[in-house]
């Protein structure tokens, strides 16, 4: 195989194509937001309200790919000022369930992961 050729178990590989999407801290906390609200939707003011440690710009980026991932849902109401709403798609509720899993993994291992880190 040629050096610029792409290896096809890469392209395959799910932890590179799939949880890369979703993996990093923003997207994560934005999916966790979303399903953790009353109504299972959120405006941007009131996602950055909750998540007051990202920035606007971030927090705007991470919506847009969430939404290109096919994880969020964006929805714009024709009115003025206009009015934009977030929810999670079916395919991010199905992701909630392993979320969750890993969010009860991080509170069992917090400890042993990052305070011994912080020692």
């Amino acid at each position: 195989m040629a050096t610029n050729e792409i290896n096809p178990n890469y392209l395959a590989c799910p932890i590179r194509q799939v949880i890369s999407r979703f993996g990093d801290k923003w997207s994560m906390l934005v999916l966790y937001t979303l399903d953790a609200s009353d109504t299972g939707v959120l405006r941007f003011s009131e996602l950055h309200r909750q998540m007051t440690d990202c920035s606007q710009k971030m927090l705007s980026a991470t919506l847009k790919n969430l939404e290109q991932y096919n994880l969020v849902h964006r929805e714009v109401y024709p009115v003025v000022p206009p009015r934009v709403e977030y929810s999670l798609t079916n395919t991010g509720k199905s992701l909630m369930p392993a979320i969750y899993s890993l969010i009860d993994w991080a509170k069992l291992h917090f400890d042993d992961v990052v305070i011994k880190q912080i020692i």
